[in-house]
């Protein structure tokens, strides 16, 4: 039997204004050059391989072999990790030769380690090291701020998030402490320094995280006039699952003789099922995935929308039927987003119904579903939205409505 659902609290009225434009400017233009649409239904269907028997990495490095504090070790082991995952095996050491890094990586390749565990070493090792971490979701942020709480455990290391939805004058309290790390989306960053309470020419570190997904949000000069205000001797760290036109103007302009670590194994995850979902009726769309989540396999399900009001829409078709269901997009504000996040990631939730603003960065344990209930705007926003499931080599499904 079901337990009583999760009602969002930001249901809308005849007076609430639904912004539907998506953030996403460069939708037209994408890497593929071709519309999700215009793609074909084969391109969503793929068998699942190497789930029970997933090739082992044999890392070069261990933790406990780099030259990083010993404190510092110590929050990595408590944090159970024990052998370097290919990105991290070989980006700790470049990084922490002070070299500039571009990283080609699938989601959930643990990445944000790679460049946090060096960072955090080389502020340990010179208190005046500054570094400015630029991501392209509020979540994405927040995610990298907590690994970093965590890594950065009793070493008096001070951090900064800088997002919007969240209290600006809370924000610019906390960047007047001089914190050694400040994470950031772009806009806020760009808001923050307007107001000249964030000065980036003091900082000696940037890392740009998802530089694929900013320039998809029409982020390009944003990022090129942040940049533009570091000082030019720093260490430029760039992580990237594609290299586009736009991305390589980046990184020429940007980035000093870059050390290139490409772990991409694919475009897709070897571990995830994909398949389609034909729905011959468009009004009887919601009944085939009302038949979907009935049954016991999905235990644990993110669900894709095209529009913010859309997403709320169908979020309370679910709730109305008796699912325990939540919902996240740009029109909830922070602390919605947040509490339906914990909600779901606690398994209080059996299902998230998410815009793209869910497609990337997010590491949600034991998904085993994601559906895409609107197709994607490109194949890349397809490939990160089905990254979702199928994390740390465990099987996942994804389904995609046709």
């Amino acid at each position: 039997m079901q337990k009583k659902a999760f009602k969002s609290n930001n249901s809308f009225n005849g007076r609430k204004k639904w912004n539907n434009g998506p953030r996403n400017r460069n939708t037209s233009n994408n890497r593929n050059g071709k519309s999700a649409e215009k793609l074909g239904v084969s391109k969503y269907i793929r068998k699942a391989t190497n789930i029970s028997t997933p090739k082992e990495y044999i890392p070069v490095n261990q933790f406990l072999d780099f030259e990083i504090s010993t404190q510092l070790k110590n929050n990595i082991l408590a944090r159970g990790y024990v052998k370097p995952t290919p990105i991290q095996d070989q980006a700790i050491p470049a990084i922490l030769q002070g070299k500039d890094i571009l990283g080609i990586a699938n989601t959930g390749t643990g990445k944000t380690a790679s460049f946090l565990i060096p960072l955090i070493d080389k502020v340990l090792k010179n208190e005046n090291e500054k570094v400015l971490i630029i991501a392209p979701t509020r979540e994405l942020v927040l995610q990298i701020v907590d690994e970093l709480s965590a890594f950065s455990k009793s070493l008096n290391i001070h951090s900064a998030v800088c997002i919007g939805g969240s209290n600006m004058f809370k924000q610019i309290q906390t960047l007047k402490r001089n914190p050694s790390f400040v994470a950031g989306t772009p806009g806020r960053l760009k808001d923050l320094i307007n107001r000249r309470c964030l000065n980036l020419s003091k900082f000696t570190n940037i890392v740009l995280d998802e530089v694929d997904r900013m320039l998809d949000m029409g982020f390009i000069h944003d990022i090129k006039h942040l940049i533009s205000l570091l000082p030019q001797k720093r260490q430029s760290l760039f992580f990237s699952a594609t290299v586009s036109r736009e991305t390589d103007i980046l990184i020429k302009d940007f980035l000093n003789n870059p050390t290139k670590i490409s772990v991409k194994s694919g475009d897709t995850p070897e571990n995830v099922d994909q398949d389609i979902v034909r729905v011959e009726d468009k009004s009887k769309k919601i009944e085939s995935l009302h038949n979907l989540l009935i049954k016991e396999e999905f235990k644990k399900v993110l669900i894709f929308g095209k529009t913010k009001r859309g997403v709320e829409h169908l979020s309370n078709s679910l709730h109305a039927r008796g699912f325990k269901v939540g919902s996240i997009h740009g029109n909830k504000s922070q602390a919605q987003r947040e509490k339906t996040l914990k909600l779901f990631k606690t398994n209080y939730l059996q299902t998230l119904v998410a815009t793209d603003v869910a497609a990337r960065g997010l590491d949600i344990m034991d998904i085993t579903h994601v559906i895409n209930y609107d197709l994607p705007a490109t194949y890349d926003d397809y490939i990160h939205r089905i990254g979702r499931t199928g994390r740390a080599n465990k099987a996942g499904k994804a389904l995609t409505f046709i």
